[in-house]
């Protein structure tokens, strides 16, 4: 465990979780003078990514770099962080970390995340932000214009698979374990209107030459030639603390999220949830900015409910 700064066990507001939503919020509440603590585990979705894109002014910023610059801007303004996991969290706001410690905090910012559960298909977990790619808008201009493959993992493949034909006019959609019955016939005339191939069949591995990816195997022997694969992991919400806290959740095709007002703030009073944490479809853009709408709308909690409470005096 790492600590940064002097850190109490008492706080104003711990956020849990280091990315970009949590940071944003500890941005701003650090600069409003709160006594704010992070607690990160430091396991970040975009690690295997070499780049980040479509953050204005943070074009092409490695998700490291980006990291390290939201860490070094918290420090100025007082901000501690503690490199540590909570284990446990509860409703008056006690949180154990995994290292035996325990802090207490006045309001909560659950900011874990989620995990991508990649198919497992040998080769994809190994390649997984480098040439085996998820999103179009994340990757899609590095790749323009090459070989495309898309590993179905359900039916809703397809969509991905329409998609990414924005980025590249030569994209194979490979079924995999998704059978050709369960398509549409929306989904067969829309494949065909974008001039997707779609190919049946078991994909066994990729084969890899001078570390690159250049074709798709199925189970067959047969080898298609491609140069990037796109497939959608599995998500898996990082909801385990909203949980225990009793947060209500909403059940999604991707998984179970909290239900939250518009500023993050969850079914606990005092609990706000941001970034992919309250939602599938968080980029690190949208992350930073609900992070940011949380932090705000936490102080000026804080703030009229001390001043209603010097009022009763």
């Amino acid at each position: 465990m790492t600590d940064t700064h002097e850190t109490t066990d008492a706080h104003e507001v711990i956020v849990i979780g280091g990315g970009a939503a949590g940071l944003s919020a500890a941005l701003v509440l650090g600069r409003a003078r709160r006594r704010t603590l992070v607690v990160d585990a430091g396991e970040h979705r975009n690690a295997p990514s070499a780049h980040l894109q479509g953050y204005l002014s943070r074009d092409g910023m490695s998700p490291a770099e980006f990291l390290a610059t939201g860490r070094e801007e918290i420090a100025r303004y007082g901000v501690g962080l503690v490199r540590d996991r909570v284990v446990e969290v509860s409703r008056g706001f006690g949180v154990t970390l995994e290292s035996g410690r325990t802090l207490r905090a006045r309001r909560l910012v659950i900011a874990t995340g989620l995990k991508d559960e990649l198919p497992e298909v040998p080769g994809v977990a190994e390649r997984f932000g480098r040439d085996v790619l998820h999103c179009p808008y994340c990757h899609g201009w590095e790749v323009r214009d090459r070989a495309f493959g898309v590993l179905a993992t359900t039916p809703l493949s397809v969509h991905q698979a329409l998609m990414v034909s924005q980025w590249s006019k030569d994209v194979t959609f490979f079924l995999h374990t998704v059978a050709a019955e369960e398509l549409s016939d929306e989904d067969l005339r829309r494949l065909a209107a974008a001039g997707v191939k779609v190919v049946p069949g078991e994909v066994a591995g990729l084969r890899v030459e001078d570390d690159r990816l250049t074709g798709v195997r199925l189970a067959d022997g047969s080898v298609h030639a491609r140069e990037v694969l796109f497939t959608a992991p599995r998500a898996v919400p990082q909801n385990g603390l909203l949980v225990q806290l009793g947060a209500e959740l909403n059940e999604t095709p991707f998984g179970a999220y909290p239900v939250v007002d518009a500023t993050g703030q969850t079914t606990v009073p005092g609990v706000w949830a941001v970034g992919n944490a309250m939602g599938f479809a968080e980029q690190v853009i949208n992350a930073a900015a609900g992070g940011y709408r949380a932090g705000a709308t936490i102080n000026g909690e804080l703030l009229m409910t001390d001043l209603d409470a010097a009022v009763q005096v």
